[in-house]
Order: structure tokens, then sequence, then C-alpha cells
């Protein structure tokens, strides 16, 4: 290991949206659909309509940063270089409930899945097995975890595709083709704009993952071209995909009422595939959230390399690449550890874990964007208005918004993770009296395209 070894730039536009989807999981609409109906009375394709909408504004935003500075961190580093360096700081802790203990939640509900299907196999072992492979194939390196992505999510797509057609050929027997037409998934007389914007708040949770781009900058291939863009296709296409299957979904299963809405995708899967799709479709959903485990195991250790480099947090432990896998190892076997939380939690419990940083993350992004726009301003540089300051100025009040819907709980955990990072800035600075170590960017910078900035 050492200090001295780089990421290597290996990914293309394709591979960093390949990742970026994965790590979203285009399936999670189907696990969450009974939920997100009966929050919306029935009209879920308008929660993510709405939910797609908003997300474009923060995409927006983390593509102009990822232009700007192309360097590995996301929010942290962007954070940091435009309002302040205690502020990134922060942010970068913050984000780490999101980037920590995500692989966790996805290797629980994999395991669930699992479970539920096997009953005579521990949890346990599902879960050991989920973060033993991801982490050795992560280790192995991102041209190895790009190559298992592609596989990972052809089924997945594949999945959904069956899915949607079938949903499509029921309705077609059930009501002609007339009945593939319809407005009650979008809007019905039991739904309400108040029930609509609660379930695009729950729906908004989908598309966390598409910020998990930037963290592969420095393995990006000439990134401030192919960055920005990964970032906006993958919450397009992933939004588009949400929108696609709520609604033929919703056409089959018409209204908000289910017998168990957690499960409401599985029942469905049943009526219009009978036991063999059943079957296919818990598949996919485990594929799922095997491909996207990958991803957010990857992008988490890049951050953690990120803050190491940084020596914000120790460079000898997390600031360090393997010369033989151009992989941060040490990063990766962490998560992989902390994965292991999962066998002492359940569902509802981890997910409260992400919610927090990840918005928080949004926020502030949107926020650094327009700061930028003013430094940029002051200096001379005229940049476009309506891109770096009314489309952040929107992404923020969106993101601050979806922030104060969270549950007290997860309120309070991010708030006392926040608490707990203020300390670890403390010891690291000194009290106060030093700044946050930063490296010299320079040099990876010069690895990138230096595209002007419009």
């Amino acid at each position: 290991m050492t200090t001295d070894a780089r990421l290597t730039r290996t990914l293309r536009l394709p591979s960093l949206v390949l990742f970026g989807l994965a790590y979203m999981t285009p399936l999670i609409v189907l696990g969450i659909f009974g939920v997100i109906a009966e929050t919306t009375a029935g009209a879920s394709a308008s929660a993510y309509l709405v939910a797609l909408l908003a997300m474009l504004f923060t995409a927006s935003s983390y593509g102009r940063m990822a232009a700007a500075y192309p360097v590995a961190g996301s929010a942290y580093s962007y954070v940091r270089r435009t309002i302040h360096e205690r502020v990134g700081f922060l942010v970068g802790w913050a984000v780490l409930l999101d980037y920590l203990f995500l692989p966790m939640v996805i290797w629980l509900i994999g395991g669930a899945y699992l479970q539920a299907q096997f009953p005579s196999v521990p949890a346990w072992v599902w879960i050991v097995a989920f973060a033993a492979i991801t982490t050795i194939l992560n280790i192995l390196g991102i041209r190895v975890a790009d190559r298992a992505n592609y596989l990972l999510m052809a089924f997945q797509v594949l999945v959904i595709g069956i899915f949607v057609a079938l949903s499509l050929g029921t309705v077609v027997s059930d009501s002609g083709a007339g009945g593939l037409f319809a407005a009650h998934p979008f809007a019905n007389p039991e739904s309400s704009v108040a029930a609509v914007t609660a379930g695009a708040a729950i729906a908004a949770y989908s598309f966390l993952g598409f910020d998990a781009v930037t963290t592969f900058t420095e393995e990006a291939v000439d990134p401030r071209r192919t960055v920005p863009r990964a970032i906006l296709l993958v919450a397009l296409i992933g939004g588009l995909v949400f929108v696609l299957v709520s609604y033929t979904t919703q056409l089959v299963a018409p209204g908000g009422t289910f017998e168990d809405p957690s499960s409401a995708a599985f029942d469905i899967a049943g009526r219009i595939g009978g036991n063999l799709f059943s079957a296919i479709f818990l598949a996919g959903l485990v594929i799922a959230q095997f491909a996207s485990g990958l991803a957010a195991q990857a992008a988490a250790s890049r951050l953690l390399f990120a803050m190491g480099r940084d020596g914000v947090l120790p460079k000898r432990v997390f600031g360090e690449i393997s010369r033989r896998f151009h992989s941060p190892v040490v990063n990766l076997v962490i998560i992989g550890l902390v994965g292991l939380i999962a066998l002492f939690l359940d569902v509802a419990t981890s997910t409260s874990f992400i919610n927090f940083g990840a918005f928080l993350a949004f926020t502030m992004v949107n926020v650094a964007v327009i700061v930028y726009f003013f430094r940029r301003r002051r200096e001379g540089t005229a940049l476009n208005p309506v891109l770096y300051l009314v489309v952040p100025a929107i992404g923020a009040l969106v993101t601050l918004y979806l922030l104060t819907r969270l549950d007290s709980n997860a309120i309070l955990l991010g708030l006392g993770w926040l608490v707990l990072g203020v300390i670890v800035l403390a010891v690291v600075t000194r009290g106060f009296r030093r700044s946050t170590p930063e490296i010299d960017y320079a040099e990876v910078e010069e690895t990138s395209r230096d595209v002007p900035l419009r």
C-alpha cells in the first residue's frame, strides 16, 4: 500500500452511467411500489415524476461542481473548495452516514429477501456472503467491478423489461389496448397534491446514488466532460424508468390499498406471471441488491480515500491506494466490516442512517454552486446565471424541504452524527486553531482535460 499510487483513468461514460444506475438500483421502484401507491392513493407515477423533476436540479449542480473540480470526494470536495474547509469536512462527515451505511442496508435487504425464500438458511449467511463477495470484487479493481456491473445490470434490466411487458399484456387482456392509456396512475379522485408531494418525498430516496458518480472522477476518462453528463444521464434514465414502471404497475393494480404494501410487487408479479416469474422476480431483486452494493461500496471507499488523502482522516489508513490492484483496499475492507453491523439490525432501523447525510449533502452542493457563481463573477468570469444561480437555488430549497420531511429519529441521529463530527474536527484542527489538512490538487487535476466552463 502506498500514497504514491494513483487511481487509474479507465471509466468512460457508459461505465459511469452503469455505476450510477447500479447504485440507484432501478428495480427498487418495485420494491417500494406498494408504499408509494398507498401514500399517493394510487398516483405513484406522479410521485416519481415530481421527484425526477426535483432531483434534476440537484443533478445539474453536481455536474457543475464536477466540471469545476474534477477530483474524488463528491460533496465533501466541492463544499470544501467553494465555501469553507471546515464546512466541507462536516458535509463530508455527514454524507458518510449515506456512503458508509448504505452498503450495510443493501446487504441487509438482500439477506431478508433470500431468508424469506430459504427460511432454513440463517440471514447472517447471506449478509456475510454479500459483504465478502462484493469486497473481493472491488479490491480486484475498478475494471473487474465494472465488468461485473455490466452483467448484473443486464439481468436487472431484463427483469424490469419482463415485468413491464407482462403488466402491459395483462392490461390489454383485461381492458383492451385502450386500457394502456389511463390518467389514474398520475391523478385520480382519491389522490391529492398533498398526497403526491408526500409520495414524492419517499420516491426521492430512490434517486440516492446519482451523486455517487462524482466519487469516480479520478478514474474517469476526460472527467470534465464525462462526469457531468453521467450525473444527468443517471438521474434522467433512472427517473424515467421509475415513472414508466410505476405507471404500468399502477395500471395492473389501481388504487393504493394492499394487504401488505411492503410486498405488493411480489403479489403483482405472481398475478401477472405465475410462480415461475415470481422466482425470476425474486432473483432480480437479489441481483439488483448485489449490483447496488458493489457500486455503493466502491463509491464509499473513494470518499474515504479523498478525506484520508487530505489528512482529515488518518492518511496511513484511509489515504492509500494498492499498487497491485489500484484500489483503496483498506477502505473497502473497513466498509465490508461496517456492513456486518447489519447482523444486529433490522431494515427499518438501518435505513434511518442514510437519509440525513444524503439530503444535507444535496442542499450544500446546490449552495456551493451559488457561492462559486459569485466568486467567479468577482474574478471577472461571467457564468450562466440560470445554470449557476436559479437552478441550484431551486435545488437547495427542494432538498432542504426533503430533509425536513425525514422522521424524527433520522433527524436526531443525523444531528448526533454531526456533533461527533464537530468533535473530530476539533481534534484534527487542535481546537480549531489550525486549518484542516489539504493536498495539492494541481497534480490530480492536470490529468483531466481542461474544458472551459460556460
